[in-house]
């Protein structure tokens, strides 16, 4: 923790809750991607494992609703998509239009949802991971 305080850009001006909630990501996502998407960090993987979820009836779509609710007041506001909503840093394969359906509250298909919550956690670890984060100092 230290060495990142001292070499990471913006780090150090981060609360340690953040700063703990920064490197607890890292173990917890690495988990999920290893049991839950078989280490295929990937859209498709997590489509997949909605689905497989929905198939057995082990979906809880709304055991995730407090976490949809934050996504939805972040990036979506008075009829339009936010600034933050850009940061994101969709790629083709993202399913950017799902995400965009689940937010702005026109799908809320349970399979749809979870898929949109996890997609968005796949954006923030894509960012963090590959290093658009840092370029903002971890601001926002």
């Amino acid at each position: 923790m230290k060495w990142l305080q001292a070499k990471a850009p913006g780090f150090n001006h981060l609360a340690k809750d953040e700063q703990i909630a920064i490197t607890d990501f890292a173990l917890l996502w690495s988990l999920f991607e290893s049991r839950v998407l078989d280490t295929e960090g990937n859209v498709k993987a997590i489509c997949g494992a909605v689905e497989a979820w929905q198939e057995t009836g082990r979906l809880d779509a709304d055991a995730f609703n407090a976490e949809l609710g934050y996504f939805r007041q972040r990036y979506y506001a008075d009829g339009a998509f936010t600034y933050h909503f850009d940061h994101l840093h969709f790629r083709n394969p993202d399913r950017e239009a799902l995400v965009r359906s689940v937010i702005d509250g026109s799908d809320n298909d349970p399979c749809s949802r979870m898929a949109a919550v996890l997609i968005i956690v796949f954006r923030y670890r894509n960012n963090l991971f590959h290093g658009v984060k840092w370029q903002y100092k971890l601001q926002g």
